[in-house]
């Protein structure tokens, strides 16, 4: 059974920053993608941004590119995902994901965000002013 504990969501102001963490159940991690998505009140949850952390190859979606950056800390199977320049609009519930894929890939961010598929961690509320 796969778990993700996710943390590192507060409250910041404009401008601000914060990193979230995603730790993966080990035995699994090198063999998954892992996803970051937020759902703001109201809306549907949005894919931000995924990573294959054994090959490094990373994927962003537009509005976080240049400001959210992954990385990883393979040894303790655990994926950041950095946010800088945080915005009002950035306020949302922020959750991490992973799936089993084929090496080096990930699914697309829009057909994860809609399909559930995977394990899920709890989230964490980040809140901009």
């Amino acid at each position: 059974h796969v778990q993700l504990v996710e943390s590192g969501g507060g409250s910041v102001q404009t401008g601000g920053s914060l990193r979230l963490s995603c730790s993966v159940s080990r035995g699994t991690y090198s063999t998954m993608c892992v996803g970051w998505f937020r759902q703001a009140a109201g809306k549907e949850r949005e894919g931000l941004a995924s990573t294959y952390p054994s090959t490094g190859n990373t994927w962003y979606v537009d509005s976080v590119k240049g400001r959210f950056t992954l990385s990883q800390d393979n040894a303790e199977n655990t994926a950041y995902m950095l946010m800088n320049s945080l915005k009002p609009e950035d306020t949302a519930m922020y959750t991490c994901a992973a799936v089993w894929t084929a090496l080096g890939t990930c699914l697309p961010l829009p057909y994860w965000a809609r399909s559930n598929a995977g394990y899920w961690s709890q989230g964490t509320q980040v809140t901009v002013s």
